[in-house]
């Protein structure tokens, strides 16, 4: 029946290399020393527009994890079980490299934004599984603290074998970590927490404790923070102990999320785990510190990545959709809003890779790149995640009321966008931890002033945001740390946009940030063919 007849709806958005409609992943690459690297990402960036990956992250979403408690006789066995489609993501997440790469003692200059740029590109597929491969990943340098504990976990680590299943660290091919920090009473403030650890005689420890959230509970070993008498301390729970048995780590139950549904988070209780203490008794927080720095990028990449997937999606609608007579993408307000958007998604992309190139940089002895880190991360942690759920809902509202619907793919990226404002730390703590670098070394201020006086002069825009951010450095202060941080990134963003970005998106991107106000995407009424070109999948400049 005519009434039937499909037609000015876009084809499905599947088997596209998500490489070619982002010339900004390319640039920052480029402008990261890694230029070379684009070829060897290509094969998982088509794998990650796949038709194949695409239908995996959605079956992983729509079958979410399943508690085993117990077995059918009343065994203890606190399991989680996940569909076929979620070891199929893990499995070429790992085979990738994307956990643990830069690790590798034979890892080159550049590993790390190698390796950005792939759990970016990857993370496209589906989000929900970057968790574990997040925390593996910020394991590591964490459990270096403790040289004959990495000596016995990391090559299970850096492993590229997924080997699902809980078993004796040196009977499996590969292993995955987790951390488990928070507690109910406490939440960021870590130091609140009540869980206790027991020094016994052969130097393990004896823990005892609950905690509110354990993501990923099904992975093999924990970072947990426990009180020993010295006072906070961090220590490595293996789930299986080294003689085969199941440690003491019960799984009370599984959050019911808001997103992030393919992944499981546990609430876990302690009775008497095992655990050995890594890095100095009483100083846990520096001791887990470094992980928490990792999965803190690893949140800017996550952002940044629901920013790409959400824009192309909107792009691509606009490009095949018609309205009153004319192609979507063509009329001026909606170019506007796309053009806002896809400036949104260069300015993270750029940062993320920045990002990893300084801790690249700094793993191999340049102490500046470290300073900027500490000033940078958490206020690019605050900024980009914070910014992320309202870019996708706007590339949501793009599609019209088919985007409202679960058929169409944005309500998962939509329900997923403000988790990486949340984890690991929210607004405020993140935001405070701006402060906290400055207050701590005041020499980050300055290595940040480095990093943006290249371009100082070449627009009256940027000069006088760099001029604000002088002032906010000058005299930090609590209650305006969100601003802080907001000038920190969006003066990085703009330094870096304008050292390597077409002069037509460096320019929209001063014009909507620091010129016209306007406060919701669009409303400056800055609209560019050339960034729809650069961004749409299947359009070529």
């Amino acid at each position: 029946m005519e009434t039937h007849r499909v037609h000015n709806q876009p084809p499905p958005l599947e088997d596209f290399d998500p490489m070619d409609c982002d010339p900004a992943l390319r640039e920052a690459l480029a402008a990261q020393g890694a230029a070379d690297r684009v070829e060897a990402l290509r094969p998982l960036a088509r794998l990650a527009g796949s038709a194949t990956a695409r239908e995996h992250g959605r079956l992983a979403n729509e079958n979410p994890p399943k508690l085993r408690s117990h077995d059918r006789y009343g065994h203890r066995v606190d399991e989680v079980e996940f569909h076929p489609s979620w070891h199929w993501l893990m499995e070429r997440a790992v085979s990738h490299g994307l956990h643990a790469s830069p690790w590798s003692p034979e890892a080159p200059l550049g590993a790390h934004v190698e390796r950005a740029a792939g759990f970016y590109l990857w993370s496209q597929a589906e989000a929900g599984h970057g968790c574990p491969v997040s925390m593996t990943f910020a394991a590591v340098p964490a459990l270096r603290h403790s040289p004959e504990l990495a000596a016995h976990y990391e090559p299970g680590l850096r492993s590229g074998e997924y080997d699902f299943g809980l078993r004796r660290a040196e009977e499996k091919s590969g292993l995955l970590a987790g951390m488990s920090m928070t507690e109910k009473q406490g939440g960021s403030d870590v130091r609140a927490n009540s869980t206790t650890a027991e020094p016994l005689a052969d130097g393990s420890y004896r823990i005892v404790g609950h905690k509110w959230f354990t993501s990923a509970p099904m992975n093999d070993l924990f970072l947990t923070l426990a009180h020993t008498p010295e006072g906070l301390s961090c220590l490595l729970v293996p789930r299986v102990l080294p003689d085969g048995s199941r440690n003491a780590v019960r799984l009370q139950r599984l959050k019911d999320k808001l997103g992030n549904r393919s992944n499981a988070s546990a609430e876990i209780e302690y009775t008497g785990a095992l655990g050995w203490l890594l890095g100095e008794p009483g100083r846990g927080v520096r001791a887990i510190i470094d992980m928490v720095s990792m999965t803190r990028m690893d949140c800017v990449l996550g952002s940044a990545a629901a920013l790409r997937t959400a824009l192309s999606e909107a792009t691509h609608h606009a490009a095949h959709r018609r309205a009153f007579d004319e192609r979507l993408d063509r009329t001026p307000l909606m170019r506007s809003v796309l053009s806002d958007l896809a400036l949104e998604s260069e300015a993270a992309t750029a940062l993320g890779m920045r990002l990893a190139a300084a801790v690249d940089r700094g793993h191999r002895g340049r102490a500046e790149e470290t300073e900027l880190l500490r000033l940078l991360l958490p206020a690019a942690k605050y900024y980009v995640c914070k910014r992320t759920p309202t870019a996708v809902g706007e590339a949501l509202e793009c599609l019209g009321g088919n985007g409202y619907v679960e058929e169409s793919g944005m309500p998962r990226i939509y329900r997923e966008a403000p988790l990486m404002s949340i984890w690991e730390g929210s607004g405020n703590v993140t935001a405070l931890d701006t402060l906290r670098a400055l207050h701590k070394q005041p020499e980050t201020s300055r290595r940040l002033l480095e990093e943006l006086s290249p371009v100082l002069g070449r627009d009256e825009r940027y000069d006088e945001a760099v001029r604000l951010l002088r002032e906010e450095l000058s005299a930090p202060q609590p209650a305006r740390a969100r601003r802080l941080a907001e000038l920190v990134t969006l003066t990085t963003q703009a330094a870096l946009l304008l050292r390597g970005a077409p002069e037509e998106v460096s320019e929209a991107f001063l014009a909507t940030r620091f010129g016209t106000p306007g406060l919701t995407p669009g409303s400056t009424g800055v609209g560019s063919r050339l960034l729809l070109d650069r961004v749409t999948p299947g359009a070529r400049p």
